[in-house]
């Protein structure tokens, strides 16, 4: 079983990733938009059809996309979101849903004219998009979701009993001691998002199967073999959706974008270049 403190420890890493990631998008791509009451950060990058992408939880655009932007930038108009407490964008809010976030990224790509978009999530940025795909059909062109899960059980066991059994003090005080060493991510300078998006982990359902049985737009369905995610949920997903294609990829734990970007981006590309 995961403990506790191995659970900070991993936040830590997360943080210091979506630190060094914050410094490996573009100086002057960075934006903010007025969406419900806050301010919005994205950043854009490059021409053509749009693709929205939307990061993991307590990460950032350059610490989940890094090795993609570049990429993706040479055929699309990339825009690249950061979710309430995270990275750029202000901690405004007092709880954050699935909801409540595909509702303000559609909001946000209503603003800028980005419809319909191809949307890239991964780990929340997938249950983000598949959300958005739900509420806001006419928006979503294609989908690409890794690591992603629609309800808590989804999830390895292990991981599970970890965030349930999780203290949110000795959680704040890791991230704060990851501050002093220099790290500036969301999570370490509001440590009150951290507990936030662990209550969002805990989420019993996001969406019914019966809620991905009606969603239209095609879908490629990613994970790693050794993903965080039971590799039976992925299939579930895959298996509800009518317009699915499936990609486990072997060799990978969730950090599918970051680690294996050689397999996974020409596979993408070559996905949402169909009609």
């Amino acid at each position: 079983m995961i403990d506790r403190h191995k659970l900070a420890t991993v936040l830590a890493l997360l943080a210091a990733s979506a630190f060094v990631g914050c410094t490996a998008t573009g100086a002057g791509a960075g934006h903010y938009a007025a969406v419900a009451g806050y301010d919005m950060y994205y950043e854009e990058y490059g021409h053509g059809r749009p693709l929205v992408l939307l990061h993991g939880g307590l990460n950032t655009i350059g610490g989940s996309f890094a090795r993609q932007i570049p990429e993706f930038a040479k055929t699309h108009r990339v825009i690249a979101v950061e979710q309430a407490g995270h990275g750029h964008t202000p901690d405004a809010r007092e709880t954050l849903t699935y909801t409540q976030m595909a509702d303000d990224t559609a909001d946000l790509l209503r603003q800028l004219n980005a419809v319909p978009a191809d949307v890239v999530g991964w780990s929340d940025g997938g249950i983000i998009a598949l959300v958005i795909a739900r509420r806001h059909p006419d928006l979503v062109r294609r989908l690409v979701i890794s690591g992603a899960s629609i309800n808590v059980e989804g999830q390895r066991p292990e991981e599970v009993q970890a965030l349930r059994d999780h203290d949110p003090d000795d959680l704040g005080a890791e991230t704060a001691r990851s501050s002093e060493r220099g790290v500036r991510s969301a999570a370490a300078a509001a440590p009150s998002i951290t507990d936030k998006v662990m209550r969002l982990w805990l989420t019993p359902v996001v969406l019914e199967k019966s809620d991905l049985a009606r969603i239209e737009a095609p879908v490629l369905v990613v994970a790693g073999d050794r993903d965080v995610i039971r590799v039976e949920h992925t299939l579930e997903i895959f298996a509800s959706l009518p317009h699915a294609q499936l990609c486990i990829l072997p060799g990978t734990g969730h950090d599918t974008f970051q680690t294996a970007a050689i397999l996974l981006n020409p596979l993408i590309l070559r996905f949402l270049g169909g009609s």
